[in-house]
């Protein structure tokens, strides 16, 4: 079984060479390269999910190296439940660009760029999961960043380029900030293995491991858009291609909120951090779900919630119990599922209409019924509507907050039923506009106007265009826009995945409260790595 840990890694990166070997000729099998990669590393995280939950932690040794030189890979609970519903999601995303590639006839620079990027950001975000050393978890990061450089500026647009620079440069500064806390951790303890800093920091000075706790967590701050460091988020991913945006928003912010959650729970617990990540979850949902509000385009105002509902997952993490944590796996699972369909959806708004500007949009309830609903579930969900699976995992996490009982966890509790109410309200107004009222006249796509307003309508005297008159009807004339089915088929295919969640809620709760358990005792975990060299 540990032989199956690499694979989700090593995979990725073999696809990439093999599709860079073959070029821009034989898009079939190109097509069956990506799919077939992405579909083995599903299975493959499927089986080490069973195997890591019925025997505990799974570690394979890189090179055969024992934990004191060399790197382990190691698979547990949290890791590969992350792994699972990362690889889903990258399957169903994958699938969505090679649809929308092929409709409009750019499959060459798609399977010649696009792709070989995107695989090498899978490898990243499974590395990053898998990783037991901090410098590897460090390329993992390099990884899916270098990857999500690339499908950021995909296109070479203007707003692309400016958004990539700002993106790049945060990127840098918060590695850069990262190889630092490594340096500092593996001269005062001679290790970058977890397991081994997990034993070696419990007898450092109060400070140096003060140090290392708080320069570790301002880079995954930063990775993960927590507030006050996620002003860089809304300004950058809407400006990427659909599956691009849909995957960032869906994944990377996770790595750091995963990486918060393993080295908080492995190496610091009970450190003094605590109350100020209950601050940082505190004002990262509410000034995330603001912004949400204040928001007239689709795409920046599902980039202001992602920013919001990090710091739901903080706050489990900032509870520090058994039961926060649970929550806090459980929401980290279900948000990724959501806030990727639902930008696949708003990929799918803008083919259709030229457009995700509440401004420009209207009467898609009645056009596109099938896209209406496959917005509709997800924002409801993602608002916490019950009994979906948002529901469940603010649930869990508001009973957690009422558990500990502490005043700060009870503000948390009330900051987080406000941030789920404005929740409802931005994604209820998104829905009024964009699908609901009246669609405003001249809406267009890439091919030109496709819908005029058929209303009572009175001519210029001088035999100008008719205009539309006061009290108008709202029946829409629309030309013919190709909706590729497999782009439908995917995006509803994710839309699912996030409500088996709520189907199969009592499972992945007892699951996320397994990996909780395991977490907080950091035993298993420290003995299935370093075994018999402790």
């Amino acid at each position: 079984m540990e032989a199956l840990i690499p694979v989700p890694v090593v995979l990725p990166l073999l696809a990439v060479g093999l599709k860079l070997a073959i070029g821009q000729r034989l898009r079939r099998l190109q097509a069956l390269i990506s799919v077939g990669t992405l579909t083995v590393v599903l299975l493959v995280s499927l089986v080490l999910l069973f195997a890591a939950d019925q025997q505990g932690p799974l570690v394979a040794r890189a090179g055969g190296w024992g934990a004191q030189i060399g790197i382990a890979l190691v698979a547990d609970r949290l890791s590969t439940l992350m792994l699972a519903v990362s690889s889903a999601v990258t399957l169903c995303v994958m699938i969505y660009s090679l649809s929308q590639s092929w409709a409009d006839q750019e499959y060459k620079a798609s399977l010649s760029i696009f792709h070989p990027a995107y695989l090498i950001m899978v490898a990243g975000v499974s590395d990053a999961f898998l990783s037991g050393d901090l410098f590897n978890l460090f390329v993992g990061f390099e990884m899916l960043l270098g990857g999500s450089y690339v499908l950021l500026t995909f296109g070479g647009t203007e707003s692309r380029i400016r958004a990539g620079a700002t993106y790049t440069v945060i990127g840098l500064a918060s590695s850069l900030l990262f190889l630092v806390a490594i340096a500092v951790a593996y001269g005062a303890t001679g290790t970058v293995s977890l397991a081994q800093l997990a034993e070696r920091f419990s007898v450092l000075p109060q400070h140096v491991r003060l140090l290392v706790e708080l320069t570790l967590l301002l880079v995954f701050v930063v990775k993960a858009a927590i507030f006050p460091m996620s002003a860089w988020l809304p300004d950058s991913y809407p400006t990427a291609p659909a599956p691009a945006t849909a995957l960032f928003a869906g994944l990377l912010t996770k790595v750091g909120v995963y990486s918060i959650i393993r080295l908080e729970a492995l190496l610091f617990p009970g450190g003094p951090v605590g109350d100020i990540l209950m601050w940082a979850a505190l004002l990262t949902m509410l000034v995330g779900v603001l912004g949400a509000v204040a928001q007239t385009d689709i795409k920046r105002m599902l980039s202001f919630t992602l920013v919001s509902h990090i710091g739901y997952m903080v706050f489990g993490v900032a509870l520090f119990s058994v039961q926060g944590m649970a929550g806090a796996i459980f929401y980290v699972a279900h948000h990724i599922t959501v806030q990727t369909s639902l930008f696949l959806v708003t990929g799918m708004i803008e083919r259709r209409t030229g457009t995700t500007s509440l401004d420009g949009l209207g009467g898609l309830a009645k056009l596109t019924p099938v896209i209406a609903v496959l917005f509709f579930v997800p924002a409801m969900n993602l608002a916490g509507i019950p009994p979906m699976s948002g529901f469940l995992g603010k649930l869990g996490l508001i009973q957690a907050g009422v558990a500990d009982g502490g005043p700060m966890a009870l503000t948390l509790v009330a900051g987080g039923l406000v941030t789920s109410l404005l929740t409802l309200y931005a994604v209820a107004t998104t829905w009024n506009k964009a699908f609901w009222r009246v669609p405003p006249a001249g809406m267009v796509t890439e091919g030109g106007t496709v819908l005029e307003t058929q209303e009572d309508t009175q001519e210029d005297g001088d035999g100008a265009d008719p205009k539309p008159a006061a009290g108008a009807a709202d029946e829409a004339i629309v030309t013919s826009v190709t909706m590729p089915k497999l782009m439908f088929a995917s995006t509803a295919a994710l839309v699912a995945l996030a409500l088996s969640f709520t189907v199969l809620a009592g499972p992945l709760s007892a699951l996320s409260e397994r990996a909780a358990e395991e977490l907080l005792a950091r035993e298993p975990y420290i003995s299935a790595v370093l075994g018999g060299e402790r």
